[in-house]
């Protein structure tokens, strides 16, 4: 049996899209009627849900745990202000004593705008997420469900005629609902306009590695045991869901560029020279590194990168502080190697960081191995977070609000981008963004 038709006879050609790219077709359907500000951009979607008070604030210790009145700055590659002098753990080595050293010779707070204090619409992961893409919240958007409002990837796909290949959101696993984020289920938009999903550490984990790589030929014969274990290992990270994936076009070159990328990755995961950060001891940061040879690959407008590893804090307050610290990590990484390792993209790309949802300002009831109290994310404080950008067009050194004038909603991120990329009109026009939500570049 061909591989093909036991890909079909499994429906691997569907279910496995959750873990490979999906590929959709390209062409302008409407020439853009904004101005294109940079070519690229880059949107880390520092997602788990990030406290103001370890993030911006850099309070660290001092005000979360009794009796730890030791505040600094763990996340020094996207801002000022000084690390730790002591109770140092969010390191390296054992008791994570050794601070990760900067990778950026100046912050990214320092070669753009930060804005300190945005105001988010969900306390939730999911929500925060479908605010940041969508532009908007909906009270009835739940886990399993495709956002209702198109994302920013229809709109540029849509009326900014960007190719298939143009556009990627980078997921850090294929779990709650994480990889429904890629389109919408509005009638005027949909699949056709969507994001290539990419979910390496799926693809390029340990059953990647056994089924997928090396376009491997199964025998139907002797070899039915691994074809329905992949078939098995495939639908139940699709079924979940609870629908179908509908049936994407393409292109000829697309096919076989990503083809050629996929090769290649399956290639340096076994030699271990995808392009990882120095330290790659988490989820994220591995993430990361496919995620920055995907750019070096398709050069894309739009890289959307999932990030989740903080998420922990809702038990364990020192692994939460070494993830944040970790996560920062994979900022300065991301954008250190698009100046150094990408010409094309060196000097027209612009990053944008924004946290989902933020955390709670009263801990719950847990301890971790230091006995640090662990925070939920439900309160007020929940709905605090931040938003830094930086690159061409962007202001340097410059900072936008503080904790007595917030400035800037969640959903101003996805406007942002559409801002930067020439669709904004176009997104002001579908009237589906909330109510005041203006671009960032807009607020300055």
């Amino acid at each position: 049996m061909k591989r093909r038709d036991f890909l079909k006879k499994t429906s691997i050609s569907t279910a496995g899209a959750f873990a490979a790219p999906y590929i959709l077709p390209s062409g302008r359907l409407f020439a853009p009627t904004g101005s294109q500000l940079v070519q690229h951009v880059v949107l880390v979607m520092f997602a788990g849900g990030v406290r103001q008070q370890e993030s911006v604030l850099q309070q660290y210790l001092d005000g979360s745990q009794e009796n730890e009145p030791y505040p600094g700055n763990i996340m020094y590659n996207m801002l000022n202000g000084a690390p730790p002098e002591q109770k140092i753990v969010f390191g390296t080595g054992e008791g994570g004593i050794n601070p990760i050293p900067s990778l950026l010779n100046s912050t990214l707070q320092s070669q753009g705008t930060l804005f300190p204090e945005v105001s988010a619409f969900s306390a939730g992961h999911y929500g925060g997420l479908n605010s940041i893409l969508q532009g908007s919240t909906v009270t009835t958007q739940g886990l399993k469900q495709k956002p209702v409002n198109p994302t920013i990837f229809e709109f540029l796909r849509r009326h900014g005629g960007y190719s298939a290949t143009d556009i990627w959101f980078v997921g850090n696993g294929i779990g709650n609902s994480t990889p429904l984020l890629n389109y919408s289920a509005h009638p005027d938009y949909g699949a056709q306009y969507g994001a290539n999903f990419f979910a390496p550490l799926v693809t390029f984990g340990e059953n990647g590695q056994e089924f997928l790589a090396d376009a491997k030929v199964y025998h139907p014969e002797n070899e039915l045991s691994p074809m329905y274990k992949l078939k098995y290992f495939l639908d139940n990270t699709f079924e979940q869901y609870g629908s179908r994936l509908e049936t994407l076009g393409n292109t000829e070159e697309e096919k076989q560029s990503i083809k050629l990328f996929m090769d290649e990755m399956f290639a340096k995961t076994l030699n271990n020279s995808i392009a990882h950060p120095a330290v790659s001891d988490n989820g994220d940061l591995r993430t990361v590194g496919y995620a920055c040879e995907l750019m070096n690959w398709f050069r894309p407008a739009l890289t959307v990168v999932n990030l989740g590893a903080v998420d922990q804090c809702h038990s364990n307050f020192t692994g939460y502080l070494a993830a944040l610290h970790r996560a920062d990590h994979a900022v300065g990484h991301i954008w250190n190697y698009i100046q150094s390792q990408v010409p094309d993209m060196a000097n027209n790309t612009a990053i944008i960081c924004t946290p989902e949802c933020g955390r709670n300002s009263d801990p719950n009831p847990i301890l971790d191995t230091n006995e640090w109290r662990a925070y939920d994310h439900s309160d007020e404080n929940a709905l605090r977070i931040f938003s830094l950008m930086a690159g061409p067009t962007i202001p340097s050194n410059l900072m936008v609000g503080n904790e007595d004038n917030p400035v800037g909603r969640i959903s101003d991120t996805m406007m942002t981008v559409a801002d930067l990329l020439g669709v904004k009109p176009e997104v002001q026009a579908a009237g589906t963004v909330s109510p005041g939500t203006m671009s960032l570049l807009d607020q300055i």
